[in-house]
């Protein structure tokens, strides 16, 4: 595809932004008398989390790249949340061991922060924090009432994640227990994303639903003037264009340009946060550009920016995203936490009968003359493997019968039982 509009809209947030994280009050059940609100400090450096952020930036674009290259969605909008998805999985990664752990490290890259992960993550987390923009994370752990997670596990989130627990009933009230993860969801987005997890989803079978929900709010540093908004084409390709809302102004931004694309770095108000748009060159197809998108081609772009007065016009719009990352994930190298023989989450109880049923991802953005506002969230289903159920005898249909001296084996009587109604009298 070869346009001159065609844009890649991919990093909403810069890793080095700082955000504020919205501490939710974590009652953890089963974790001793005292538990309650947990207090916390980071405890990782700068280095430990520098590795988190190496290790969820090459996954962003590694997922990018894996998303976009989907005969499913070619042509079609993308939106996502990386930092939502590699929480989120990160929780669940504290229960993984043997080869489902390793297939989750080298997918998600948690190996390069290796036992600095769960330290880095919190540290990570609350070094995002900044006063002029708002950036929410929260999480959330819902586990099967009566059903026991070992300590540890429960723990780590609630300790580098602030996850705070909440029990629900799966096996008697499936529904019910949807809807309340699915309002906590969107209550956590600012309504944003609702029905996260669609109906038929969960199941008797569940066992542990992990979520984390991010919110985001930005003011331009410099406003676009709505007066200066104009419809005008977007080249969908070649041979097809559309009429949007396009903004205008003239700016003092970070910008760049070299064979394959033109970038700009938008600044939010306090210059922490910012957006950065690429757009393909010319002659050079979408594809090529997101085929090429890699961490350190990033990094030389972003360093090789000089501050420059632009003319920026971009649309004015907003979009939802709702994708089930299973199939992606396993592509990308993790198959084994989605496969009920192969999947090895005994961290989480101590015996191997969990596997991912669903990672379920949906993300919302809309860019205005004003700023930006997003949202995401993410549940990991966690599922009890196909249940082997206790043998059946329901003798609903005619039978034989017999009775037999078990000492010597001598059958005693023996008949057949073809009509209860009937007394044979």
């Amino acid at each position: 595809m070869k346009s001159a509009a065609n844009f890649v809209l991919f990093l909403l947030l810069t890793v080095s932004c700082r955000c504020a994280v919205r501490s939710e009050v974590v009652t953890v059940a089963g974790l001793g008398s005292d538990s309650g609100t947990l207090q916390v400090q980071p405890s990782a450096s700068v280095s430990e989390w520098s590795q988190v952020v190496t290790g969820a930036n090459t996954f962003a674009l590694n997922l990018y790249r894996n998303l976009s290259s989907s005969a499913d969605l070619a042509g079609k909008n993308i939106f996502v949340s990386p930092f939502s998805l590699s929480s989120a999985l990160a929780m669940t990664y504290a229960g993984a061991r043997s080869e489902t752990q390793a297939q989750m490290a080298r997918t998600m890259h948690y190996d390069l922060a290796g036992e600095g992960l769960h330290p880095g993550f919190e540290a990570l987390t609350q070094s995002l924090q900044q006063q002029e923009s708002a950036f929410y994370v929260a999480n959330r752990l819902w586990p099967q009432k009566d059903y026991v997670f070992l300590d540890d596990f429960t723990r780590t989130s609630t300790r580098f994640y602030n996850a705070s627990l909440r029990t629900v009933d799966y096996i008697h009230n499936t529904e019910a227990s949807r809807r309340e993860i699915n309002d906590w969801v969107a209550a956590a987005t600012q309504q944003k994303i609702r029905e996260l997890i669609p109906s038929g989803v969960l199941n008797e079978l569940t066992r542990l639903v992990l979520t984390n929900a991010v919110y985001f709010k930005g003011s331009w540093d410099t406003r676009f003037d709505p007066a200066r908004t104009r419809q005008a084409d977007f080249h969908i390709s070649d041979l097809r264009s559309v009429q949007v809302p396009m903004m205008l102004q003239t700016i003092q931004a970070p910008y760049g340009e070299n064979e394959l694309c033109q970038w700009i770095e938008l600044p939010y108000q306090g210059k922490q946060m910012s957006m950065m748009f690429l757009l393909p060159g010319r002659e050079v197809a979408l594809d090529r550009l997101e085929a090429a998108l890699s961490p350190e081609k990033l990094d030389s772009w972003v360093e090789g920016s000089a501050s420059e007065k632009v003319l920026v016009s971009v649309p004015r719009f907003r979009m939802s995203f709702f994708s089930s990352m299973a199939p992606v994930l396993a592509r990308m190298g993790m198959p084994d936490a989605f496969d009920e023989n192969r999947a090895d989450f005994s961290g989480m109880t101590g015996r191997k009968e969990l596997y991912l049923s669903h990672v379920l991802h949906k993300a919302f953005v809309e860019i205005n003359e004003e700023g930006t506002e997003a949202a995401a969230a993410t549940a990991v289903v966690v599922a009890t493997k196909s249940a082997v159920l206790s043998q059946q005898f329901i003798a609903d249909r005619p039978f034989v019968f017999l009775i037999r001296d078990r000492k010597t084996g001598c059958i005693l009587f023996v008949g057949r039982l073809a009509d209860p109604a009937s007394d044979g009298s």
